[in-house]
């Protein structure tokens, strides 16, 4: 499903260990932003003929004490025959200046939990070392990656600087939270939004303020070769953070989230 690692997350003026200096670290606001999804399209390998459903993504806290997002995906979806409400609950804590990061995800379809996922991480000498708890207990290492907000601090620095392509290696906790993801990253030129453009009103006193339109692939770290994407990401991203336009492409079906309503929150000053 949708991506923690993706999600416009949110910090202060700081220093980060993605190597983001305080005089050039992007200034993003925290916010709790909801999205209307509906499907855009859809394969007949599928086998669905209908879904829709809201999204919530709502982040908090500060570089002295860390950040926190809470996330919620709930959808239903009709075969023709049946209907089935999915809900995916995901919350993380991230200290990007110590390098941990803990993360907990139930799923439940018809509001009976299928699986739950909760664990933590930190960088490690050679890399990330992951101390899962639940479904199992066990410790796995991993390779050198980013979590969820070093990356897109990275994501945000590299557009500013006006790269255009370029990959990462990122533990975001999802699926088994047992391995680590590729992510190539494109983005396009900054500009501004048309008249009367989509979910751009919904954005409050960022409607008319420039964006970069994204597009982030993920792959099976342990893919060779030219490999096909297992996610795929569009989004209209902000300086500060705020995403809207969204197209999640999962392969057999396609959902679009339409920024439906934005609340910015208070900065807390780190002291």
């Amino acid at each position: 499903m949708f991506r923690s690692g993706f999600a416009s997350v949110v910090l202060a003026w700081a220093c980060f260990s993605s190597g983001v200096s305080p005089a050039s670290a992007a200034v993003l606001v925290p916010h709790r932003a909801v999205y209307d999804l509906e499907l855009k399209d859809v394969s007949d390998r599928a086998g669905i003929s209908g879904m829709y459903g809201r999204m919530v993504y709502e982040f908090n806290g500060s570089a002295c004490e860390g950040y926190t997002v809470s996330f919620r995906f709930v959808t239903k979806v009709s075969t023709g025959e049946e209907e089935r409400l999915t809900d995916q609950q995901t919350t993380t804590y991230e200290d990007v200046k110590t390098g941990n990061f803990r993360f907990l995800t139930r799923s439940y379809t018809d509001e009976k939990l299928d699986k739950e996922v909760r664990g933590s991480a930190h960088e490690a000498e050679k890399g990330i070392k992951v101390d899962l708890t639940s479904p199992d207990k066990r410790e796995v290492e991993l390779a050198r990656g980013l979590f969820p907000t070093e990356h897109m601090l990275d994501v945000i620095e590299r557009a500013r600087k006006g790269e255009r392509l370029f990959e990462s290696r990122i533990f975001d906790g999802s699926d088994a939270g047992d391995k680590t993801l590729i992510t190539t990253t494109l983005v396009g030129a900054e500009a501004k939004p048309a008249v009367g453009e989509g979910d751009a009103a919904k954005a409050g006193a960022m409607a008319s303020k420039p964006f970069w339109p994204v597009t982030i692939s993920y792959f099976n770290d342990e893919t060779a070769g030219d490999a096909v994407p297992i996610y795929r990401m569009q989004f209209k991203l902000y300086e500060n953070g705020i995403t809207r336009d969204l197209t999640m492409d999962y392969g057999d079906f396609v959902l679009s989230g339409k920024l439906a309503n934005l609340e910015i929150f208070k900065q807390e000053d780190c002291k």
